[in-house]
This record gives C-alpha cells, sequence and structure tokens, in this order.
C-alpha cells in the first residue's frame, strides 16, 4: 500500500465532456498524479477506466513515434460515450525514466535501438512504473471493479494483485502509422502487449504482424 492521498478536486469541462479532476500526492515522494473521473464511479458496479502514463510527446506535442496520445484521446471519448468512468493520468514519463532521459532515449533509437534496448543502454530496467499506486488511487476513488481499456498484461496482473477486480480487458489499438511500427512490434515481442493485425488480436510476434504498417 503506497502513501498517495486524495488531495484536491474540481470540475474540468473539455471537449470530450465534463469531468471531475481528482489530484493525489505522495507525501513522501511528492510525485503528483491525477484522475478524470465521469458519473457515479463508487456505485460497485464495474467502471470503465485507462491507467494512461504521461508522455508529453505523445499526449501534447502529437509525436507519432508512439501510440500514446492516440490512446488518451480515444480513451477519453469511450468515458464520454458512456457517460461513466475515470482515466487515471500515472505522472511516469518514459515508463517511469522522465523526460530529458526519454529523449536520450530517442536519440538511441535514432540510431537504431528499440525503446527497451535504449532503456536499459541508458542503466534502466526495460519498464520503471509502478502501477500499485493506480490501485491505491482506484481505491480513493471508490472504485472497485474496472473495464480496463489496455493493451498491458501488466496493468492487469497489478490491479488483481492489489485487489481490484478486472472483470474485462477493453483493446485499445489505435494510432499506427509508419513511424512508430518498430515501437509497436517492440511491446508486443518484449513486453506481451495485445497489438490487432487484419482484424486478429495478438499476443506473441507473428510474421504478419512484422510487417510494416502503411502509413495513415
Amino acid at each position: 500500500m503506497s502513501d498517495i492521498q486524495r488531495v484536491s478536486e474540481a470540475n474540468l469541462p473539455t471537449e470530450f465532456g465534463a469531468f471531475r479532476i481528482v489530484g493525489f500526492e505522495s507525501p513522501s515522494t511528492k510525485k503528483e498524479h491525477i484522475a478524470l473521473v465521469m458519473g457515479d464511479v463508487s456505485d460497485g458496479q464495474p467502471v470503465l477506466a485507462r491507467i494512461h502514463s504521461e508522455c508529453l510527446t505523445g499526449d501534447t506535442l502529437h509525436s507519432l513515434k508512439c501510440d500514446c496520445g492516440f490512446q488518451l484521446t480515444t480513451a477519453l471519448k469511450q468515458i464520454s460515450q458512456e457517460g461513466r468512468g475515470v482515466l487515471i493520468y500515472h505522472r511516469e514519463e518514459g515508463r517511469g525514466i522522465g523526460l530529458i532521459n526519454k529523449i536520450r532515449a530517442y536519440a538511441l533509437q535514432d540510431q537504431g535501438m528499440d525503446t527497451i534496448e535504449a532503456n536499459l543502454a541508458l542503466g534502466f530496467a526495460a519498464d520503471e512504473r509502478d502501477f500499485s499506486v493506480c490501485a491505491d488511487m482506484f481505491n480513493l476513488l471508490g472504485v472497485t471493479q474496472v473495464r480496463l481499456l489496455t493493451n498491458n498484461p501488466q496493468k492487469i496482473d497489478t490491479m488483481k494483485q492489489a485487489g481490484i477486480n478486472v472483470v474485462e480487458r477493453v483493446p485499445l489499438n489505435v494510432g499506427e502509422n509508419r513511424y512508430n511500427t518498430k515501437y509497436l512490434d517492440t511491446k508486443m515481442k518484449k513486453m506481451g502487449h495485445f497489438i490487432v493485425h487484419n482484424g486478429k488480436e495478438h499476443k506473441l510476434a507473428c510474421p504478419h504482424c512484422r510487417e510494416e504498417i502503411p502509413e495513415k
């Protein structure tokens, strides 16, 4: 159990609808995270939810090197369409290595490394994120059952271990383009993420999934 605390909240109208923005902070680490909440999510019923790790380059600068910005937009749209849900904005930039180190990792990727190889070359683990804090945020919001928008099985495992009942995994395959083909391929082959190819979802690499995804 982390020491994350719910510290403030306010109304947040967005282009996707009206949310409540809830701020969380860890007194020991001073790390801050937020949740965007729509509707009543503490009634015990399964909640459509997304754990979205911070990605300044994708979320704000619209980078095509990843699928993060596309996933953020799509998740907010789907929550808005249901009129109820939670998006946790997990402030772990660059899979937990921070913005400047992510730029350093980008430079290594420009030289031919994949995302995991670049993180390791910089002295980090492939993924430095701690998803357990997200489970604590769900608990503080009164959310015990989720329909999780994710392609990442690690998030599902962490939520279940923390007592959050993941009743359904909702795929979130969006944003493929010619600049992030290797990135998506690496997530599938080395991190076990699910990916859709020709209308079929894959977890392990196959020859077809290694084909370049055409620019859209």
